[in-house]
């Protein structure tokens, strides 16, 4: 039977960390690989770390993602988005969902997976429009707020340097 979280704004400090954790969000260009070069970067080897899309239909991640995670020192231009089919594993300790839409398809994967499930609200930077200054603003608020949500579930003590 899976465990489902809902989304809280108090996460707690102490939960247990994954051995394996899988991003959902809906294409598999922005916020899933966004977080899962974060969580690779923070906890390294210690947690098996993948992303898929619900529904991918680029074959690169966003340029602007790529963008912003060049900012910090980290490269996903050779992400490439995949859909839950693609994975060549589908055993996670943890599935963490970034979209409404993801959290449905988690939901039906618990049927019949034994896993557990958070869903963690995530904005969509691309349904931003303006310039180019305000979609990147809304680029690296996703980053960042997935950097201090990776951080604190997956228990980070230690951080390493990144460029700002």
């Amino acid at each position: 039977m899976a465990n489902i979280v809902l989304p809280s704004t108090n996460l707690p400090e102490a939960q247990d960390v994954p051995n394996s954790v899988l991003f959902i969000c809906n294409f598999n260009a922005v916020r899933s690989p966004i977080a899962e070069a974060l969580t690779k970067y923070y906890c390294g080897h210690k947690i098996f770390t993948d992303s898929v899309g619900i529904r991918p239909e680029e074959d690169h991640a966003s340029p602007f993602a790529i963008a912003v995670m060049e900012e910090i020192g980290l490269d996903i231009s050779n992400h490439q988005p995949k859909g839950y089919d693609d994975l060549t594993d589908s055993s996670f300790d943890l599935i963490v969902t970034l979209s409404p839409e993801a959290q449905h398809k988690a939901i039906d994967l618990t049927r019949t997976l034994d896993c557990r499930v958070e869903y963690w609200p995530t904005l969509d930077p691309t349904a931003v429009t303006g310039n180019r200054e305000n979609i990147i603003a809304a680029f690296r608020q996703t980053r960042d707020m997935l950097t201090d949500r990776i951080k604190r579930r997956f228990q980070v003590d230690y951080f390493p340097s990144v460029r700002t």
